[in-house]
C-alpha cells in the first residue's frame, strides 16, 4: 500500500469509508476512489440496501458499519483512524457509523444534517430546502420548476451521468419515515463540505443548517451536488487536506 511521510515516522494513508446518498450506489464514488488512492489513501464505497422496502436506518447503518470493519481489518492503519464521508442522504447514515465505531473524522458532503427524532421526510420542510432551491434558481435567473435531475447533474460530464443509468437503484421511502435514532451527535470531529455550485442543497442552506444544528462552519469545494462525479480531483484534494489538519485519535492517545 502507498505510504505518506508523517511527522517523524513512515505513515500509512488514511482509510476512507464513502457512504452514498439516495439510491445507495457505491458507483457514485467511482471517480473519487482512484484520486484518493493516488494520494496514498485507501477508500471503500458501500452499496446501501436502497431498493429494499424492509430496510430502514438500522439496516443502512449495519451495512455501512460492516464495510468499515472490513476496511479497517484490511488496512495497516491504527484502529480509529478511518474517515467516514456521507453524501446527501448519506448524512443520515454516516453519523450512525461514527457512533458505533471509533473513527478519526466524520465528513458531511452536501449532506442532510438530521436532528434527534426527526425523520428524513420531515427534514426537507424543517430546513426549508425547497425555498432555498427556488431562491437560488431565481438569483441565477433559472426556472424554479426545473427538472430536479438537472439540479443534481448540471455539472457532471454527460457521458458520466449517462453511464450511471446502468447502476441506478430505486430509493425506498422507508428510511425517510423513521426518526433519526441518536439522542445526540456522535462525539467525533465533524467537518461539513458544500459544493459551491450545488443547486439542490444550496451552499447558503448548508451554512445555515450546519451552524444551527452542529455549531459548525462550512468549507466549500468546487462542483455541484454530485461533486464526486463532477470534480473528483478537487474533492480528493479537499479530503486529503482535512486529514492533514485533523489529529488521529490514535495519535492523541499515545
Amino acid at each position: 500500500m502507498s505510504r505518506r511521510a508523517g511527522a517523524g515516522r513512515e505513515d500509512v494513508g488514511t482509510s476512507f469509508l464513502l457512504v452514498p446518498g439516495a439510491g445507495g450506489r457505491a458507483w457514485y464514488w467511482h471517480r473519487l476512489v482512484p484520486e484518493l488512492e493516488r494520494r496514498g489513501h485507501r477508500a471503500v464505497a458501500v452499496d446501501l440496501p436502497a431498493g429494499d422496502d424492509a430496510a430502514g436506518l438500522e439496516a443502512y447503518a449495519a451495512v455501512a458499519t460492516a464495510a468499515l470493519d472490513a476496511l479497517v481489518a484490511g488496512g495497516d492503519g491504527a484502529d480509529g483512524d478511518a474517515v467516514v464521508v456521507g453524501q446527501s442522504m448519506g448524512g443520515l447514515t454516516a453519523p450512525l457509523v461514527a457512533a458505533r465505531r471509533p473513527v478519526r473524522l466524520l465528513v458531511l458532503l452536501n449532506a442532510m444534517v438530521p436532528r434527534p427524532g426527526e425523520t428524513g421526510g420531515e427534514w426537507w420542510d424543517a430546513v426549508g430546502q425547497a425555498a432555498a432551491r427556488d431562491d437560488l434558481a431565481r438569483s441565477q435567473e433559472r426556472a424554479v420548476d426545473a427538472d430536479p435531475d438537472a439540479d443534481f447533474s448540471h455539472d457532471v460530464p454527460p457521458e458520466v451521468w449517462a453511464a450511471g443509468a446502468e447502476h441506478a437503484f430505486a430509493q425506498s421511502g422507508t428510511p425517510f419515515t423513521e426518526p433519526w435514532p441518536l439522542a445526540t451527535w456522535p462525539d467525533v470531529p465533524t467537518r461539513v463540505l458544500a459544493g459551491r455550485d450545488d443547486r439542490f442543497f444550496p451552499p447558503a442552506l448548508q451554512r445555515r443548517v450546519a451552524r444551527e444544528r452542529l455549531g459548525l462552519e462550512v468549507g466549500e469545494v468546487p462542483g455541484g451536488h454530485l461533486c464526486a462525479l463532477s470534480r473528483p480531483e478537487a474533492l480528493a484534494a479537499a479530503l486529503d487536506g482535512l486529514v492533514a489538519q485533523t489529529s488521529s485519535r490514535h495519535a492523541d492517545r499515545t
